[in-house]
């Protein structure tokens, strides 16, 4: 696997890639991969030729008060993984090549990005645009893999890339992969490992309280009171408080009052000890 870092090293290798119309799977991260990150990988090997691969910690997404600064960063650590799971080409900028000097472009994207995650982290989501679109413009791929553990951010990409008319990928070629769990049910994310022990084992009542909501859910029981139910044994379980805790349509990520028809998800974002974490299930429709 090579590692570039710079845009004119990143065009040469890419051609080199495409030589005899081999086709190009773009996967996205911020690095601190594990079981999830890798998942893609292999998910993007199976419909393209090469696979490409981004480690970039994105400062425009972070907020004030985030954990920007203390974000893991282990690029040796993840290289050695990418190229053990099958990825060709490492593109690894830092931030004053995403951004230069004079840098003045953002992009939002109205609607998906406005509650859940957009309302409690101003402006994250913007910066999460403005980040992929310019990956997408820089590497042109065929193809791009996103895990469903941020499923907001999902919605906001395949969005972008509509409006935008991003034929590399289009949004038809973007792949949502669902979410890779522990043994216990917490879905893999870089930040778990802020966790303590004892926090690490409590935060397993997040998905177990999601899952008595969407069996009371699809059971017909009322939906605000599920979800203030689900609220109550999610802090019940270790958890300080709750950013939110919603049913929403699978498509648009509006706030549903009760299960209709159509496919819905169950998000929550929750705060233990110092750490957010994020969730989300489906919910099967009404027949």
């Amino acid at each position: 696997m090579q590692t570039v870092k710079s845009l004119q090293m990143l065009r040469t290798a890419l051609a080199q890639l495409r030589a005899d119309g081999a086709t190009i799977a773009l996967v996205p991260t911020m690095g601190a991969l594990h079981e999830g990150h890798l998942t893609l990988v292999r998910r993007a090997r199976e419909s393209a030729d090469h696979v490409v691969a981004s480690i970039f910690v994105n400062p425009k997404q972070f907020g004030a008060n985030e954990d920007l600064d203390a974000y893991p960063r282990q690029l040796a650590e993840d290289a050695a993984m990418l190229a053990a799971a099958g990825c060709a080409l490492l593109w690894a900028p830092d931030a004053e090549t995403m951004y230069p000097q004079g840098y003045a472009t953002n992009i939002s994207v109205a609607g998906v990005s406005d509650g859940l995650c957009g309302a409690a982290r101003p402006g994250h989501f913007d910066g999460v645009a403005t980040v992929v679109c310019k990956l997408f413009n820089q590497v042109q791929p065929d193809t791009a893999f996103f895990g469903e553990k941020d499923f907001q951010q999902l919605a906001v990409i395949r969005t972008m890339a509509r409006d935008l008319d991003l034929a590399f990928p289009h949004v038809s070629a973007i792949t949502g992969v669902p979410t890779v769990r522990e043994a216990d049910g917490l879905a893999m994310s870089s930040r778990n490992r802020y966790l303590s022990p004892a926090d690490r084992t409590a935060a397993a009542a997040l998905p177990r309280a999601m899952k008595a909501a969407i069996a009371a859910i699809e059971g017909g029981a009322d939906v605000p009171g599920t979800l203030a139910q689900l609220q109550t044994d999610v802090l019940a379980g270790g958890f300080s408080n709750i950013d939110y805790a919603e049913l929403a349509d699978a498509r648009s990520l509006a706030p549903l009052k009760q299960l209709n028809q159509a496919p819905a998800r169950l998000l929550i974002a929750a705060r233990i000890g110092g750490t957010r974490l994020i969730d989300n299930m489906g919910v099967n429709p009404r027949i």
